[in-house]
């Protein structure tokens, strides 16, 4: 399985993955809109490394659809789940809010959404073929590959 891979040394801090990630998952799919009127929680989150002397890099956070995930192991309304694909999910009609899934990611990669009734996480933009975070990464931070391709860019 394809995963989203962030390289840091080309990361900007720019958050335009950030600004698609809330489009894409917002009801209007109108990027004004989902900023200005849609309480949308990011399933990416840039990251901030201070490295002396006053140097900063970043990198993009995201789920990691692990092998094992403890997220879907520690749901206790088996909202969380892992997909045919792959794909970590999560039913927010299921989800309950207990935040179980939040305390047990090894990453950070699930939070509590907006809207504090279920959590955001990625699901790999599923319903757009690719991620709207690579799609729309400027400087190429973001790659959708599989653990050998990644493995030959590092």
């Amino acid at each position: 399985m394809k995963k989203i891979y962030a390289f840091e040394s080309k990361c900007l801090g720019c958050g335009l993955c950030e600004v698609y990630c809330k489009t894409a998952h917002s009801k209007s799919k109108n990027i004004i809109k989902a900023h200005k009127q849609e309480d949308i929680t990011s399933a990416i989150v840039i990251e901030e490394i201070l490295q002396p002397p006053e140097a900063v890099s970043y990198f993009a956070l995201q789920c990691r659809h692990c092998a094992s995930p403890k997220c879907v192991k520690a749901c206790i309304s088996g909202a969380m789940y892992k997909d045919e694909k792959g794909i970590v999910r999560n039913d927010k009609e299921r989800c309950v809010g207990c935040l179980s899934c939040v305390l047990v990611c090894p990453f950070g990669a699930v939070k509590k959404s907006g809207d504090k009734k279920a959590v955001s996480k990625c699901d790999l933009c599923v319903d757009y073929g690719q991620p709207l975070c690579i799609e729309n990464c400027p400087n190429n931070a973001i790659k959708l590959l599989n653990e050998d391709e990644a493995e030959a860019l590092k």
